[in-house]
């Protein structure tokens, strides 16, 4: 059983709160009916200025819900001030001492503010990227991602991202199955258009080859590659690697590789003007067809239908 504290700091997000405890209880509830032992033991610690390190007990996890910031000046204001300086601190601490520490949405600024995030991929919600971009430059900041999984430490992007979060702790600490059970559970399938990269981002980071390869398809995603040359990367054979893969992340070598270009294509379509060939060129599509007719199959939908609204 994983000791859990949920540190929930003066006026956080209820709703990001309330997802941390009913992903984790829900996990409880069915391994309870499976007869198995509930994989979390879960202790809420309200924080404030005097915050210290003993008040998170022996925790092996803290996770830090998102924050009620509505604004990038607000944030700016509050990372000096006693309160987000003393979590920063005691989350420090805790993570020195060996505690998995996991945030989402504006408390992913805690983490990078303590120097742990320096050197490390990770993300945050989409509209304070700007700031996070400035404040930390040491930070390998992937904001088209909704949960990176940098082991011992995972971010997740904005709001209802710690769902998200939540099921890459699931996984990461109960097993991929009990993870997937707790999705179907809660409905995550209804997210339709998130579901299968949120599913690869998060399982790939169960195992450290696969992370890498996908850190690597992320930074290569514009050029032809072949898959042995994937598998040469995280120093396995290309059977070895396709079948750690399917173990992993149930897909083969290329499909994983399409679904991180899918997503990043999506975020492109929604976010920039570009047009659709140059979209596929930067995701390593020659042909823009080729991107027209995956997306339309994933998605049901024609690329159009993702470009923001006038």
């Amino acid at each position: 059983m994983t000791k859990v504290a949920v540190l929930e700091l003066r006026g956080g997000m209820a709703s990001s709160a309330a997802i941390t405890h009913d992903v984790m209880a829900t996990a409880n509830r069915i391994s309870a009916m499976a007869k198995r032992r509930p994989p979390f033991e879960v202790a809420t610690i309200h924080a404030g200025p005097r915050l210290s390190r003993a008040a998170l007990g022996h925790a092996e996890l803290i996770i830090v819900p998102g924050l009620g910031i509505t604004s990038a000046d607000e944030l700016d204001t509050a990372l000096s001030g006693p309160l987000l300086q003393r979590a920063g601190k005691v989350l420090a601490e805790a993570g020195a001492a060996g505690a998995t520490l996991a945030a989402s949405c504006a408390s992913t600024f805690l983490l990078a503010e303590a120097g742990l995030l320096n050197g490390r991929p990770a993300t945050t919600t989409w509209w304070l990227a700007p700031l996070f971009r400035r404040r930390y430059p040491r930070v390998r900041l992937m904001v088209e991602q909704i949960v990176v999984a940098d082991w011992p430490i995972a971010t997740a992007g904005a709001a209802m991202a710690q769902m998200d979060l939540m099921l890459a702790v699931v996984a990461r600490f109960a097993g991929p199955s009990l993870s997937q059970a707790c999705a179907k559970y809660l409905l995550l399938d209804e997210r339709r258009s998130q579901a299968p990269f949120i599913a690869i981002t998060y399982l790939a980071g169960q195992d450290p080859r696969i992370a890498k390869a996908e850190q690597w398809v992320r930074e290569n995603i514009a050029r032809d590659f072949g898959m042995d040359e994937l598998a040469g990367v995280v120093a396995l054979t290309p059977r070895t690697f396709a079948r750690r893969m399917a173990g992993i992340c149930g897909v083969s070598p290329i499909q994983f590789v399409q679904r991180i270009r899918l997503e990043t294509a999506r975020y492109l379509l929604e976010t920039t003007r570009l047009p659709v060939e140059e979209i596929a060129r930067q995701v390593g599509y020659a042909e823009p067809s080729t991107l027209r007719r995956l997306i339309r199959r994933d998605t049901k939908h024609p690329p159009g239908h993702f470009r923001p609204i006038a």
